[in-house]
């Protein structure tokens, strides 16, 4: 009698050698699927300059964290996002219509300096030394990426110029191609008001963003700043 060859019934196809079979994806804890853990490392590897390495070490540092730590932190991430707004005066954030150094009455109004971001706000504000008031452009131009002077908050500043008091305009952009731009598109809207407009002394070093300055550097450059 013929020996039979194993042939696999008719409509099914033999899996092909050295085949394994695919392994159900874990989260960090081994169990199946992405967990809070796994979340967690997403939400920190999404912030700016925090690699995958990093995001898994604050992860798990967070869990090393007392409860009350962990939910305080927590707290403070929903707070920001929640509590806080843009000034409707200079754009700085703060927790009320008007931010704190706006409302201040020992502030300098005839001096407004004007900033890109918030944090080049408090980079100065660190550095002490200017008692004036502020301008966030929230930006600069940067034609590559789409973002023109409508984009940017000059319309308002020309406005605050505008209803009269502001002495002097200091232009504190970041001393590179595009913050040079932004400042002159800023100073060209600004031209024939009855105002001086300064910029930062170069004691910064060209292409450095104000948030990484020193303090005394920052101070010398409002101290000794110059014609625009």
């Amino acid at each position: 009698m013929a020996e039979q060859s194993a042939e696999p019934p008719r409509g099914e196809r033999p899996a092909p050698r050295g085949d394994r079979p695919t392994r159900p994806k874990t989260d960090h804890s081994g169990r199946r699927g992405g967990g809070p853990l796994d979340r967690l490392v997403d939400s920190f590897a999404g912030l700016p300059g925090i690699g995958r390495k990093s995001a898994e070490r604050l992860a798990h540092h967070l869990l090393q964290m007392p409860l009350a730590d962990a939910l305080a932190f927590a707290e403070a991430i929903r707070g920001v996002r929640e509590d806080l707004r843009s000034c409707a005066v200079c754009f700085n954030l703060g927790e009320e219509d008007r931010c704190a150094i706006c409302r201040d009455p020992r502030r300098d109004a005839t001096t407004i300096c004007v900033v890109e971001r918030v944090r080049d706000l408090l980079a100065l504000e660190e550095a002490g030394g200017y008692r004036g008031l502020y301008h966030v452009l929230q930006g600069r131009l940067s034609p590559l990426a789409g973002v023109g002077p409508e984009r940017l908050s000059i319309e308002p500043l020309v406005t605050r110029v505008r209803d009269g008091g502001v002495r002097e305009v200091i232009m504190g952009t970041t001393p590179n191609v595009e913050g040079d731009a932004t400042a002159l598109a800023v100073a060209q809207r600004l031209a024939g008001l009855p105002i001086t407009i300064t910029k930062l002394a170069r004691g910064l070093t060209v292409g450095a963003a104000l948030e990484q300055a020193n303090r005394d550097m920052l101070a010398d450059a409002m101290a000794g700043r110059q014609p625009f």
